[in-house]
């Protein structure tokens, strides 16, 4: 299946910025979230703190400083590392969104999402997993 994906794709530039984009995003969120939620519990679902438009929790925080770190880590090293990671996070982002939409108003909503947040999370997902797609790198074609 991997060899249908294009290989040194000529607009992989654009989806590596993307990519730094969404990852520097989801950092952001999670550092200024970190910052607005200090004292709450780690899962607090009773809080109604909003950063960046969108609700969060102490544990919410945690995790989007990690994926974010990770998804900018995996940009700036590249060599087909950020192809895996861009992947996976991007599905990962959209099997969590599709979860917490259906879990929103009962107890298992442990990171205090909206559909505000279940809605960003699907669109960041799509952007990580379109820049995944197009971000393999492969031996250049001697001509």
């Amino acid at each position: 299946m991997l060899s249908h994906l294009p290989t040194n794709h000529h607009l992989r530039p654009l989806y590596r910025l993307l990519a730094l984009v969404s990852g520097g995003y989801v950092l952001a969120f999670g550092i200024i979230g970190l910052m607005q939620t200090s004292g709450a519990e780690l899962f607090d679902q009773a809080s109604t703190t909003t950063v960046l438009g969108l609700r969060t929790n102490p544990a919410f925080a945690y995790a989007s400083i990690g994926v974010g770190i990770l998804v900018l880590l995996s940009a700036l090293v590249g060599r087909n590392l950020d192809f895996y990671v861009y992947s996976l996070v991007g599905l990962g982002f959209q099997v969590v969104g599709m979860f917490m939409l259906a879990f929103l108003r009962t107890d298992a909503n442990y990171l205090n999402f909206s559909v505000a947040t279940c809605v960003v999370s699907l669109v960041i997902g799509l952007v990580l997993f379109t820049a995944g797609l197009y971000s393999r790198v492969g031996a250049r074609a001697a001509h």
